[in-house]
């Protein structure tokens, strides 16, 4: 459902619960104001993107990958600061199937822009194993130092120093097939 129809519901069944309250209806109008409560945060966070994030919590990549499926239009049918997130969440299921083909959802979700910057970091470090997959050792090593900036708090730390390991790992197989 678009955006638009979800917020005049909110309001039109928000209206009502309001018209019951007054002709003494409370029980039913505390009901409609709940209902037209949760309409109304339905347009700020879309429920298929909350539950694809919640299974892609629980490592369940194929329920996650339909509920993703089912926004068919995500510019019409998310919140404008979503669309960074659902790029984000795409990127992560075709990275499980095909990594380098995961790549342009990464740069889209950064291009499009994510509040939160652990997502930054998350999108940032995926990019630079996708690089390392290339063997392109200079960009890698840029999206990690972004990556580590983009970390503030420190949940992707661990990541980061075992990508740094195999980044330095990566010149020592380089020299190798050298000699």
């Amino acid at each position: 459902m678009p955006n638009i129809v979800r917020l005049i519901a909110g309001f039109v069944i928000f209206g009502s619960a309001v018209a019951l309250m007054f002709f003494g209806f409370w029980g039913w109008g505390i009901l409609a104001v709940f209902i037209s409560i949760l309409i109304i945060i339905t347009f700020f966070y879309n429920e298929n993107m909350l539950l694809a994030q919640w299974f892609l919590r629980k490592d369940d990549m194929p329920k996650a990958e339909t509920f993703l499926r089912r926004i068919t239009n995500y510019e019409t049918q998310l919140f404008r600061a979503q669309h960074g997130y659902y790029n984000l969440l795409i990127g992560l299921i075709e990275s499980r199937k095909a990594p380098m083909q995961s790549e342009k959802y990464f740069k889209k979700a950064l291009a499009l822009g994510m509040q939160m910057d652990h997502n930054i970091a998350l999108a940032k470090l995926s990019l630079a194993g996708i690089s390392m997959g290339k063997r392109n050792k200079r960009e890698a090593q840029m999206y990690l130092t972004e990556a580590k900036k983009a970390d503030k708090n420190k949940l992707l730390a661990d990541q980061i120093k075992q990508m740094k390991d195999q980044l330095g790992m990566l010149d020592k197989q380089q020299q190798v097939r050298y000699r």
